[in-house]
């Protein structure tokens, strides 16, 4: 393991050099991408002192051992010894995870779209629901999220709901949400005490940069309209909320939450980027799964996620046979447990792929 850490701390030299020369700084997609992986090497580097502090003690403790002239230091080697044998299993663990190679969109913002499916009314109240257990997670992490566009139920919720959130590695714990959820639960509406069965998509698009996706502004149809739904005296008198029309595709994205059409209009264009990008990416995600067999993450959107049954307070993650009987945690916003479980699955996929991390 030292040998390969050694490699990393070869690499993490070199961009320490590189990300304060002139000719990279210049370069802002350059200059992105090294920094985003200082900071990843960093987090290894810090494992990496441990883990040699650790293998030192070890080392010493060896040889006062072996030398066994001082009863006192022998004892206090073997205590020693001891502690850092203890210690070094959990701490390889770690570095095997952190050295299994990071997916470079994990690390972008990222834009949600949540749609009600299959059952109606009950299907857009479900819609919220998740609307509202992805902000209360997102505002847990120190995240920031914000409304693009959206449409209401006639019964409450959204019939759509498209919003953007940004921090510290969000696409790479969001993703895990892609996929149809599906709810089992007495709706409001329900005079007779049924269950119902409803389903609503979630999409987790990776922001992508501009130069990530060129747009030829000659390939979008612009249209401005009036924004309908809350939005104060401005709602429906002023043309604010912009629709983008991406010709070549038929891709469409608009949004009408800011007051301001420029507001508008570039929160509109960071969507359609985004939804371009995710197309290719889609593509990539589904040559790699079939390639891997992957079920935590295979690009699949119509893929059956997630149910929630309320009548037993159940969740059922499909994908990795995850039952929790935690609903009303989990429905306010309490997701990392699944998260983590999730991570895990994939990480372990990744290492066997790996096998040369030793």
């Amino acid at each position: 393991m030292i040998e390969r850490l050694n490699i990393v701390k070869q690499r993490f030299d070199e961009v320490n050099d590189l990300i304060i020369q002139p000719d990279v700084i210049s370069d802002q997609k350059r200059y992105i991408e090294l920094n985003k992986e200082y900071k990843d090497l960093r987090a290894l580097m810090d494992e990496r002192e441990k883990y040699v502090s650790l293998t030192e003690n070890i080392s010493e403790a060896e040889e006062i051992i072996s030398d066994g002239s001082d009863a006192e230091m022998t004892e206090m080697a073997k205590l020693q010894m001891e502690e850092a044998k203890n210690q070094l299993p959990a701490l390889e663990d770690k570095i095997r995870m952190m050295l299994i190679p990071k997916d470079p969109e994990d690390s972008k913002n990222v834009v949600v779209e949540i749609r009600g499916g299959t059952g109606g009314d009950e299907a857009s109240i479900f819609a919220g629901d998740l609307y509202r257990m992805y902000t209360k997670y997102v505002e847990s992490r120190g995240w920031k999220h914000n409304i693009v566009d959206y449409s209401e139920g006639t019964s409450g919720g959204f019939k759509e709901m498209i919003f953007e959130v940004s921090g510290e590695d969000v696409y790479g714990t969001m993703k895990f949400e892609a996929g149809v959820h599906r709810v089992q639960r007495v709706p409001q509406t329900e005079t007779q005490g049924r269950v119902h069965t409803s389903a609503a998509t979630v999409m987790v698009l990776p922001e992508a940069e501009e130069f990530d996706v060129q747009i030829d502004p000659k390939d979008v149809r612009i249209d401005y309209f009036c924004s309908s739904g809350p939005g104060g005296q401005s709602v429906n008198t002023t043309y604010s909320a912009v629709r983008l029309t991406h010709e070549p595709t038929g891709l469409v994205a608009q949004c009408q939450d800011q007051k301001s059409q420029h507001k508008n209009k570039e929160k509109a264009f960071r969507v359609l980027r985004s939804r371009l990008y995710e197309q290719e990416l889609a593509k990539k995600m589904e040559a790699d799964a079939a390639k891997r067999n992957s079920m935590v993450s295979s690009g699949d959107r119509s893929a059956k996620i997630r149910t929630y049954n309320y009548a037993q307070s159940r969740v059922t993650d499909h994908r990795i046979n995850l039952t929790l009987y935690d609903l009303s945690n989990i429905i306010n916003g309490d997701i990392q447990k699944i998260v983590d479980e999730l991570q895990l699955a994939e990480n372990t996929e990744k290492l066997k792929e790996n096998s040369d991390i030793l």
